[in-house]
């Protein structure tokens, strides 16, 4: 049996709705910041429950230009962690700040008692990383950068509708930045990205950055940037929102039948604690597991398309060489790269499909 990771085949597969809408946008010729683009602001605003969303090229520069509105730049530092995509710490990077990591939790999020640690007065901001789809614990957070009055920025770009309490994740700092890549759960033809706020005066600066800082055709209030979300981009996101729901509860039955599914193989297989007042979205289903490039391999070799995410922790890729850290400085990091494993977990599964997921996986064991 072949378990794919990638669903998009699936996903796409009648694809005739889109075509249309793209058909009436080729008529229009509004391709750049045209209404597909305004509508999908709206209806992503109302989904994550903001007053404004700001769609923008990728879930890179939600980050950047986020980062940029709040004035981050040279000399400063903004703390996050190592377990994560380059993207977070490249976003940081790109303002001229300097990445600070601290180490996180079992559940694979930044550990909030480590970041007050990590502040020094050049501390600009706190970047938590909801990773995989699992809510970092904001509560903790927020109370940390009121305490030392840092604007937080979410990294939500794993994470569309993730919530603690009911609130989603994005909401609880100044701003949060959400990813429409092809492997996203609400994902688009390319890259896509899109900023949520609850602050006029953001959205304000995040409408000008996004476009080379323009206030309207013929002047320029400040330098920005060209990193606008495609017209074309917002058609398949608005085809795809309504489904949202439906897409990130599926992988919810998944993730919880997995669960069931390994809960006797304690010593091989570490599942992190689910949180009842959090809603994990799974767009990666990881776990830590015992013998896991051994695992690897015998998955593969049994039709089951596993990943690695990621073996490597950021603090020990060449690129961060310059930020002087080594081995060890965080251990669970460290720890969690070497046994970490994801499963595909996806809304396009059959029952069938995690059946023999959890029957290989025992079956290695065994």
């Amino acid at each position: 049996m072949k378990v794919k990771y990638s669903y998009l085949e699936e996903q796409f597969k009648d694809h005739r709705a889109i075509f249309n809408e793209i058909d009436k946008l080729i008529k229009t010729g509004d391709y750049t910041l045209g209404k597909p683009v305004q509508e999908f602001e709206k209806k992503f605003a109302k989904l994550i429950g903001t007053k404004y969303a700001i769609g923008v090229n990728s879930g890179t520069d939600a980050l950047f230009l986020s980062l940029k509105a709040i004035g981050v730049g040279v000399g400063d530092e903004v703390i996050t962690a190592p377990n994560t995509f380059i993207a977070t710490v490249g976003a940081i990077v790109a303002t001229g700040a300097k990445p600070v990591f601290v180490d996180v939790l079992d559940d694979y999020t930044i550990s909030p008692e480590l970041i007050e640690e990590a502040i020094t007065p050049k501390t600009k901001a706190l970047m938590p990383v909801h990773y995989a789809g699992h809510p970092a614990d904001m509560p903790s957070i927020m109370s940390i950068a009121e305490k030392h009055g840092l604007p937080v920025i979410e990294d939500s770009c794993q994470a569309i509708t993730a919530a603690i309490d009911n609130k989603c994740v994005g909401t609880f700092g100044v701003t949060g930045g959400f990813s429409l890549h092809p492997l996203k759960n609400l994902n688009v033809w390319g890259d896509g990205g899109i900023i949520v706020t609850n602050s006029s005066e953001l959205r304000d600066e995040l409408i000008l950055l996004r476009n080379h800082g323009l206030k309207n055709r013929d002047e320029i209030q400040i330098f920005g940037y060209n990193s606008r979300l495609d017209s074309l981009q917002a058609i398949v996101g608005n085809y795809l929102i309504n489904d949202i729901e439906d897409i990130t509860e599926t992988r919810i039955k998944w993730a919880n039948k997995i669960d069931k599914g390994f809960a006797d193989l304690k010593g091989y297989i570490t599942i992190p604690k689910r949180k009842k007042n959090s809603r994990y979205v799974y767009h990666l289903y990881m776990l830590m597991v015992k013998d896991r490039d051994k695992l690897l391999s015998y998955l593969i070799k049994n039709g089951i398309e596993a990943k690695v995410h990621y073996p490597i922790p950021l603090h020990l890729q060449e690129v961060a060489r310059p930020f002087g850290y080594k081995e060890g400085d965080f251990p669970v990091s460290e720890a969690q790269s070497k046994s970490i494993i994801t499963f595909p977990g996806h809304q396009h599964l059959t029952e069938e499909q995690v059946d023999y997921m959890i029957e290989k996986v025992k079956e290695f064991y065994q």
